[in-house]
């Protein structure tokens, strides 16, 4: 089983109107509400890729009460409660543009962090892998991700983080390191403080940073190029096919999704690679955040090619 981690999780609301008015009502008559937040696309797409799959993080107040509820029944859910109200994030889907209202979400007291550690402790026993996504609420400090890291390598389950900006930088300065990074061109650039290309060999010597070190396995998303991939000593350059491309957001998450399967089921490095990037593919090519048509994934998973570099 896979234990995926939403530690600001949402209830994303979508808004599609013809024409946005501004100034005056905007009358919406096809609303669409979910449960969100990227540990939760990852939690989608593992049900549909037809694994077994717990889920966990922070809900508050009536918001949170319906977030799980509106959670896949075939997911098992075991959310830890806190004081604070759940947010909502507001999607306006106006002709080609898409314009976005985040709430900052609840403020977490010093002892339901505590707490959560203590749940999160206890989950470990009845899961394999450990997926961990997305931002972190206020109120919890910048190094929590790496607090999350250690009770997993102390339980021995391999971890895939991902996040950015200083709650990745304090995982990759601490001693507890993740098994799995997946970030981009532009989170790579803004580790390193300096601009960070998709040339190959300048990638290769990227991710031989001492920042990295430790981590087993590194993943880049190269967009519509594929991806470039270091496992251990070796690296990999992963080729995709073109496609018709609907809505790329929750592709990432849908590749993490992956990623974990193929940990949980002790794949190759080709296997687990492919497998990552056709998830993230048929996401793009749904409508829906998090959604992959399983009925398209063989054919696709046939055209990928895995090679050494």
């Amino acid at each position: 089983m896979i234990l995926t981690v939403t530690m600001n999780p949402s209830i994303d609301i979508s808004y599609p109107l013809d024409e946005l008015k501004i100034d005056t009502v905007n009358r919406v008559v096809d609303v669409t509400k979910t449960a969100g937040g990227k540990g939760l696309n990852v939690t989608r797409v593992l049900s549909e890729f037809g694994d077994s799959v717990l889920a966990t993080g922070l809900v508050g107040g009536k918001l949170g009460e319906f977030l799980v509820e509106h959670i896949d029944n075939q997911v098992k859910k075991d959310f830890f409660s806190i004081q604070g109200e759940t947010r909502n994030c507001i999607a306006i889907l106006h002709g080609d543009n898409q314009t976005e209202v985040l709430e900052k979400g609840p403020e977490v007291l010093e002892q339901e962090g505590q707490g959560f550690l203590d749940h999160f402790k206890k989950l470990l026993d009845s899961v394999e892998v450990v997926a961990i996504s997305g931002s972190l609420p206020a109120g919890l400090p910048v190094d929590y991700y790496a607090s999350l890291v250690e009770l997993a390598n102390q339980a021995g389950k391999p971890v895939v983080l991902d996040c950015s900006g200083a709650a990745l930088q304090a995982v990759l300065e601490s001693p507890h390191k993740p098994t799995v990074i997946k970030p981009n061109n532009e989170e790579l650039s803004q580790l390193l403080g300096r601009e960070v290309s998709e040339d190959l060999n300048e990638l290769k010597e990227v991710l031989q940073e001492p920042l990295f070190a430790g981590i087993e396995w590194i993943i880049v998303s190269l967009g519509a190029n594929g991806a470039f991939a270091k496992h251990g000593d070796t690296f990999y350059k992963v080729d995709i096919p073109r496609i018709q491309v609907v809505n790329p957001v929750g592709s990432g998450d849908s590749t993490v999704a992956g990623i974990s399967s193929g940990l949980l089921h002790k794949e190759s490095d080709a296997e687990l690679l492919i497998k990552a990037n056709v998830l993230g593919m048929l996401n793009a090519q749904e409508k829906m955040t998090g959604h992959v048509n399983m009925a398209n994934y063989q054919a696709l998973y046939d055209q990928l090619i895995v090679k050494e570099v």
